[in-house]
């Protein structure tokens, strides 16, 4: 009797955990390889000073739908954007985040959340790109280093804009 107790418990946790891991994804990716996708394995492997590259936005035919669609967390494709990500999305701001509070990460990292844009210039979604950051400093003494991390991001992001015709086009089959 115990021992069905415990596997009826055990079950009910596996459950219980894999409701919560669902119930933060409001998306679910095509089940083909999709240009975005594409993109983010070429960024990865063309730089590798990179931690993470990932694409968020809403997905064609949805509404208000923010979430990472691409990127090299596949695990992560999926899930709900957090709300500092929308605003990057709906104003079009940057936001360099130096880490500069969270020294208990276990990878020392420079993130910059940049607006996505289309060929034309259009701000479509936001790009996130989390750099190596071995020297970083909690007083802030590698502000310097910070200024060339923005200046590689933005190269990085007006780059791959050359690569977008049309933000829809993200979501089209890889070639």
């Amino acid at each position: 009797m115990k021992s069905a107790i415990k596997l009826l418990c055990a079950l009910l946790l596996s459950a219980t955990a894999l409701w919560a891991a669902d119930a933060k994804k409001n998306w679910t990716a095509p089940a083909h390889k999709i240009y975005a996708q594409q993109l983010s394995d070429e960024i990865m492997a063309a730089n590798l000073d990179l931690i993470s590259i990932t694409f968020h936005g809403v997905p064609p035919g949805m509404s208000k739908v923010y979430t990472m669609f691409a990127g090299s967390y596949p695990e992560r494709i999926g899930n709900i954007d957090d709300p500092d990500d929308v605003m990057v999305i709906e104003l079009g701001i940057t936001i360099l985040d130096p880490r500069w509070h969270r020294v208990k990460d276990p990878a020392k990292k420079f993130v910059m959340m940049m607006p996505l844009r289309d060929a034309s210039g259009e701000n479509c979604g936001l790009l996130v790109a989390a750099y190596k950051n071995p020297a970083f400093q909690p007083n802030g003494s590698s502000a310097k280093l910070e200024a060339e991390f923005f200046a590689k991001g933005t190269k990085l992001r007006d780059e791959l804009q050359k690569k977008i015709p049309a933000y829809d086009g993200l979501f089209a089959p890889a070639k």
